[in-house]
């Protein structure tokens, strides 16, 4: 018999068939005649009751169905006493795989998430991290459905790469070299012509610098693949590996950035909000019990009113000049409340700053454009002021900035100019400038890290819970 995941048969009204499901045993109650077993197969967060008849199996089966055990079930669909439309007579049972119930590391009790990370090979077996995947997979699928609709190219860009488009350094170094005895030139230094590259080579912290190659001649591209930065930060906030979408198109200027990271935020939610309700109402209630025993100011927003937050509101735009004045005439900066202080033009915003103009002064979302040049990276264009650049940060509550993006700047000259003052070899970097020697056009993008994103969709706040395996400072297992 064919088997049948347990997400169509709980949407099922199919009351007197014999179906098969297979799945892993949540919980077992046991009774004198009857075992109810919770069997899921993580299509669904619901599970599915088996109700297995003491008589007919007899403890010989019933001892190996143990909370992580794996079962493959024949029954008969009959309407629930419960809250499901049906349940399942079994009429056969076989343990496909057995787990030690006195071993098996989750146990049906509340699991501290600090520990389920010391398990993530096992954490999706859990309520939490099944809706965690199943909504990522949603997100990934409404991300190439939104640029697929669009007109957008999806372009595969390097992940071992020379340049650092980000101008940090903060780079993972790819060699082949023997780390014991490195070949040496004159001077001692590390010869990597000898490598296998020839040249000094890294993972790469963006794949914007190629995708604006491909943009200025497809017109509209995107990127999503997985990036990297050897930041030695053990935040909540950061990953040492983590996935990026990062769109790059042609004949656009920053007011037309700006309309695009609007609706496509706006289309990303909206497709959770219509397609995650069952794992997004879950994950609500997950963050209110967490939550509970803190003082009401200092609780989230509930996640489906957050999602809708964003969904329902115009992003109020504004210059970096108006922010900081925003923020320097706040009640938080005039008592003391902030940590970072902010002493005027040229203040680079934390996480504090942004979620004020968010949730207190406009109670929007937020673009805030026009940063100090001297803040910013050297590939965005310089405004006519000669002290800001056409830079944009969308500001999402509680998270601060999602989206990071600028009109590029196109002119030759200005970019040598900016790549000079900031030490960037033109030599190597002579294939970025062909594109501005060559058919040069106006040009923008943004980058929205995907991790970033499930953080806020799924309410969850530390970053190594939405990403499978977290890869982070002295922290590399599985």
């Amino acid at each position: 018999m064919k088997r049948q995941e347990i997400k169509e048969i709980l949407q099922s009204e199919a009351i007197g068939d014999t179906v098969k499901v297979n799945g892993w045993v949540r919980t077992k109650r046991e009774s004198k005649n009857v075992n109810f077993i919770n069997l899921n197969d993580g299509t669904v967060l619901d599970n599915l009751q088996i109700v297995a008849d003491v008589n007919i199996f007899g403890n010989e089966i019933l001892r190996k169905v143990n909370t992580g055990a794996a079962l493959s079930v024949v029954g008969e669909l009959v309407e629930s006493q419960g809250q499901q439309n049906v349940e399942l007579i079994a009429k056969e049972i076989e343990v496909i795989g057995e787990a030690d119930p006195d071993k098996y590391p989750l146990q049906p009790k509340r699991h501290s998430l600090e520990f389920l990370r010391e398990i993530a090979h096992l954490r999706y077996r859990t309520n939490t991290f099944s809706a965690i995947a199943r909504v990522r997979h949603s997100m990934i699928f409404a991300v190439h459905k939104f640029f697929t609709e669009k007109g957008f190219f999806n372009i595969h860009t390097p992940i071992i790469t020379s340049s650092d488009a980000e101008g940090a350094g903060e780079m993972f170094q790819v060699s082949t070299l023997d780390m014991e005895n490195p070949p040496r030139k004159e001077d001692g230094s590390i010869d990597y012509s000898e490598d296998f590259f020839g040249k000094k080579t890294n993972l790469t912290v963006s794949g914007q610098l190629e995708g604006e190659l491909a943009a200025l001649a497809l017109s509209k591209i995107y990127t999503f693949g997985p990036t990297f930065r050897a930041e030695n930060s053990n935040t909540s906030r950061h990953l040492a590996e983590f996935w990026m979408i990062e769109p790059e198109m042609a004949f656009c200027d920053l007011n037309d950035n700006m309309d695009l990271a609007e609706e496509f935020l706006k289309y990303l939610i909206n497709y959770a909000l219509e397609n995650c309700q069952t794992d997004l109402k879950f994950l609500s209630q997950r963050q209110q019990q967490e939550e509970k025993n803190k003082p009401q100011d200092q609780r989230s927003m509930e996640l489906i009113e957050k999602l809708k937050f964003v969904a329902d509101n115009d992003f109020v735009r504004l210059t970096y000049t108006e922010a900081i004045s925003i923020l320097q005439n706040s009640k938080p900066a005039q008592k003391g409340k902030f940590k970072y202080p902010v002493e005027g033009f040229g203040t680079d915003l934390q996480s504090e700053h942004e979620r004020y103009l968010v949730e207190k002064h406009f109670k929007k979302p937020v673009i805030l454009i026009d940063y100090p040049a001297n803040i910013k990276a050297f590939y965005m264009k310089v405004n006519e002021d000669d002290k800001t650049v056409a830079a944009m940060d969308v500001l999402f509550p509680q998270i601060g900035e999602i989206i990071g993006g600028s009109q590029r700047e196109e002119r030759y000259d200005v970019l040598v100019e900016k790549m000079e003052a900031m030490d960037i070899p033109l030599e190597e970097m002579n294939w970025y400038l062909d594109t501005r020697r060559y058919g040069s056009v106006p040009h923008s993008g943004f980058g929205l890290g995907f991790e970033r994103l499930i953080t806020f969709v799924t309410g969850m706040t530390n970053i190594r819970d939405v990403i499978p395996f977290p890869r982070s400072p002295k922290n590399c297992e599985f």
